[in-house]
């Protein structure tokens, strides 16, 4: 991922209530690891329902305000819808977002299964067991980062589909 400065990730905001970009609390940026990356993701400290997720789209940073279901999964086990990762359901968290534009404000929005952390990007990069028929789990994390990266920009779509 390429680095961002606070100004694009405020600015990147599409489906922000006015003012929230500039109230929403960032996280560390002088931390951010960017190449280890597929998108940047935090939860607001102060509105625990609160977190927000920004990625690339071509040159432009695209950033998605989240809202966290208080309804909490099951016990058991739950898959996070971007990073495609089985883990304990508490670790998974239904999140909607307002759409873009017109149909957000009429209230319309969109929901997903991620990680509660938002912290797909570190996930996907724990390397599995090297065995004789898979050697090179490099190929995996690969395919891992790819698919990361295909179902982000699918949600961002959906957010953004009724923008133009």
């Amino acid at each position: 991922m390429k680095p961002m400065t606070e100004p694009q990730i405020r600015g990147s905001m599409v489906n922000a209530v006015p003012g929230e970009a500039e109230r929403m609390p960032l996280p560390g940026l002088h931390e951010v690891v960017w190449a280890d990356r597929e998108y940047l993701g935090w939860r607001d400290p102060g509105s625990p329902l609160r977190g927000y997720l920004v990625y690339w789209r071509g040159d432009e940073p695209i950033g998605i305000s989240l809202r966290a279901s208080e309804v909490r999964l099951q016990p058991g086990s739950a898959i996070c819808s971007l990073c495609n990762t089985p883990q304990p359901a508490g670790q998974v968290t239904m999140f909607s977002a307002a759409r873009a534009g017109e149909a957000g404000r009429a209230g319309n929005s969109v929901g997903t299964y991620i990680c509660a952390d938002l912290a797909c990007s570190l996930l996907i990069r724990i390397a599995p067991p090297s065995y004789d028929w898979m050697p090179d789990t490099s190929a995996v994390i690969a395919e891992r980062i790819d698919g990361l990266q295909s179902r982000l920009r699918s949600f961002g779509g959906r957010v953004l589909e009724s923008a133009a």
